[in-house]
């Protein structure tokens, strides 16, 4: 069975950065509180012209450029994404649109920081049996909407952005080799966001009025540094592989104290991790497809290098996955 392979990457950001020092003036903190406690410098926020859809889009047509693949021969355009640019339609068709992929189906999925994991085991699935299709994935947030600028605990962290990949059936050897994904809901009161008010006050919560991201941080590093080891643990287990095996592994970018507490359990090399969080903070679905764009253009990854991701998110929602490259 052909398993779903990268054609092509890429990615695009917004071109505001805020800095740590820019947050000084708007909130109680420090530069080196950030840095220390999250090992984020800056962050990169949406302006006019660069809604969720629109990042999208150009970092799908730098992929698609890369693949050298036509917007019209895709079959699928699918966007992880937990802040899309409306509740209808989704943000898959406001970029289907923008890109003329008018041959494609479209759709989001929203598995929160995990959301690009989930989508790619998807196209996975869909390329096992129909190992033609060429599918977009992006991944692709604008976090800063959805944040409360107020809330020194939580506005340090979150940046905007977009990543993509383009994916069709690899030859032998190339691909997806293997995903474990889980998800536990009965913790969602650790990491969650509220939709927007109510318009029958029979489903009206007391909360309602409070639709940016709420998080209890502690909980969720602890629960975010278990669930990725265990999730790749068994991962390498059921595949007879070790981290030695791995070239580079990709985390989600969240935390770099979680990325370190992970790197420690696992006993990876921290040359044998990328990490890009200084520069773009947590930027959720997008954060993975950003980091692959990078690491590909840079010429760091080969073909035949076994990859790692993982990922870690609100619901709770969580994962891991090997692809060779």
């Amino acid at each position: 069975m052909k398993r779903a392979t990268v054609l092509g990457t890429g990615s695009c950001l917004p071109k505001r950065k805020l800095t740590n020092f820019d947050l000084e003036k708007m909130v109680e903190t420090s530069d080196e509180w950030i840095t220390t406690r999250t090992g984020i410098r800056t962050r990169r926020i949406s302006g006019p012209g660069e809604e969720n859809y629109l990042l999208a889009a150009k970092a799908a047509r730098r992929a698609l450029r890369n693949a050298e693949v036509k917007a019209r021969d895709l079959d699928l355009v699918l966007v992880a994404t937990m802040t899309p640019h409306m509740i209808m339609p989704s943000c898959a068709c406001f970029v289907q649109a923008e890109i003329g992929a008018g041959n494609a189906f479209a759709y989001d999925l929203n598995a929160a920081c995990s959301g690009y994991l989930y989508g790619l085991d998807l196209a996975d699935k869909y390329i096992g049996s129909r190992p033609g299709m060429k599918i977009l994935l992006i991944g692709s947030e604008t976090l800063s909407a959805r944040v409360n600028w107020q809330d020194r605990n939580t506005c340090i962290l979150f940046g905007d952005g977009a990543g993509a990949c383009v994916l069709s059936g690899g030859s032998r050897g190339h691909g997806v080799l293997d995903a474990h994904l889980g998800s536990d809901g009965r913790l969602w009161n650790l990491l969650y966001m509220n939709s927007p008010k109510s318009c029958n006050p029979a489903l009206e919560q007391s909360s309602d009025d409070c639709c940016s991201i709420q998080m209890s941080g502690r909980d969720v590093f602890k629960h975010a540094v278990r669930a990725m080891e265990n999730s790749v643990q068994e991962l390498l287990r059921r595949n007879t592989l070790t981290m030695d095996d791995v070239a580079l592994m990709i985390p989600h970018q969240a935390n770099v104290r979680i990325l370190h507490k992970l790197m420690e359990r696992l006993g990876v090399a921290a040359e044998k991790v990328y990490i890009n969080v200084d520069k773009y903070g947590n930027t959720s679905a997008a954060s993975i497809p950003i980091a692959l764009d990078e690491v590909h253009r840079q010429g760091r990854i080969k073909g035949g290098d076994l990859l790692l991701f993982c990922s870690f998110g609100g619901g709770f929602t969580w994962g891991s996955m090997l692809m060779h490259w």
